[in-house]
């Protein structure tokens, strides 16, 4: 066989087995620079099953020395998609994934930059999710709603490093403030701030143009989160879900009022005893 004929075949072969195991995806997925770092990928509005599980928002900031993603999306396709798009702009190496909370639609991905030697940061809380029920019983769903994107190749991955306290690091000149805020949207939250360029990755403590999850929510501690968010010196927001917000303080007071109203009619309701079925 010629030469140039066997690499041909080598490389479809390589890319035949990737596709089987990260089957390609069909929904739009566009690269979006928020600042001279910073990119990010906005997910599609409504549910998983109408969007191939790309319903959430992903980010990636690209230094001299190296790239770091803020979560990791819904799907490993999504994923691998996500890192392909990435590599059309730089070809730096993946140090981090920085995980902002763990839920289904921000974490099976996870396993495509694991496998590329990225190093996973999680908020402290994620292990009472990763050792709930919930989690298999969600990824034994998922494998049937979003099939063939989440399948049995899929796996729920833990972290190599539970964040605790705010932790801080520098990457190529760039530097990055990794905060934990507590259980407020989920069992351990963080936020992500890249200080060169003003920009907060918020995860789920915002979401901009949907209604909120509130499945695991702690409210009350959820609106002390949003309140020490107000009036930061910022260039942008990117938020878990929906558009980067060049006006900060807009998606944060419109989730104050969410939440307030919400903790109001509710409160309300119980007190009345309201029926809730």
């Amino acid at each position: 066989m010629p030469f140039l004929l066997l690499i041909a075949c080598v490389f479809s072969s390589l890319a035949n087995a990737d596709e089987s195991v990260y089957p390609p995806v069909g929904v739009s997925m566009t690269l979006q620079q928020v600042s001279p770092h910073v990119y990010f990928v906005q997910g599609q509005a409504g549910v998983a099953t109408d969007n191939e599980g790309f319903i959430s928002n992903a980010g990636v900031v690209i230094t001299a020395e190296g790239i770091v993603i803020i979560d990791a999306l819904g799907t490993p396709s999504l994923a691998k998609t996500l890192l392909d798009k990435v590599r059309t702009i730089s070809d730096k190496p993946l140090i981090k994934v920085i995980v902002s909370h763990y839920h289904a639609d921000h974490i099976y991905g996870l396993q495509v930059f694991e496998e590329q030697g990225a190093k996973i940061w999680a908020p402290a809380g994620a292990e009472k999710y990763l050792r709930s029920p919930n989690a298999a019983e969600r990824l034994d769903e998922r494998r049937f709603s979003l099939d063939p994107w989440v399948n049995d190749n899929t796996r729920l991955v833990e972290p190599d490093l539970y964040v605790e306290k705010q932790e801080s690091f520098t990457l190529g000149g760039v530097k990055f403030i990794v905060s934990p805020v507590g259980a407020a949207h989920s069992d351990g939250d963080l936020t992500v701030y890249v200080e060169p360029d003003q920009v907060l990755f918020s995860g789920d403590i915002i979401f901009e143009g949907r209604v909120p999850f509130m499945g695991d929510a702690n409210s009350r501690h959820w609106l002390e989160v949003l309140q020490r968010m107000e009036n930061r010196q910022l260039t942008a927001l990117v938020p878990g879900h929906g558009a980067a917000a060049k006006d900060p303080n807009q998606p944060i007071a419109t989730m104050r009022r969410y939440l307030d109203y919400l903790r109001t009619t509710m409160g309300a309701a119980v007190e009345e005893f309201v029926p809730f079925d």
